[in-house]
């Protein structure tokens, strides 16, 4: 059990990856007006959510304790981001407002990630 948790949380890093990733590759975009969700982010949101969900599973299966709260947060955040680049993920250009929210919202998660014990 504990090799199929591992393997999760590394797809669930290279999730956050992938999203913060196209996040960082578009920040010179974003200075100019002309920043896009770009499919690596929706993919990257969309493993982590599926991912994160695997882990609490997998976790309470093991007989693991989860801090629900902590959780929850993470996944509200998640699905706002979701949201986000989801509705937008289409136009040619996005607002730095929205695109700097995704930004700030995913850096919250990971700091909710490491440092919330």
């Amino acid at each position: 059990m504990d090799v199929l948790i591992h393997v999760f949380v590394a797809l669930h890093i290279i999730g956050i990856a992938s999203l913060l990733g196209g996040f960082l590759t578009q920040m010179k975009a974003m200075g100019a007006g002309t920043a896009r969700f770009v499919p690596a982010m929706l993919h990257g949101a969309l493993t982590m959510l599926v991912t994160g969900v695997a882990l609490v599973g997998l976790n309470e299966a093991d007989g693991g304790h989860v801090n629900n709260i902590k959780i929850g947060v993470k996944t509200l955040i998640l699905v706002a981001i979701l949201a986000l680049v989801y509705v937008k993920r289409d136009e040619e250009t996005v607002d730095k407002g929205v695109f700097a929210a995704v930004g700030g919202l995913t850096l919250a998660n990971i700091f909710i990630a490491t440092l919330w014990t």
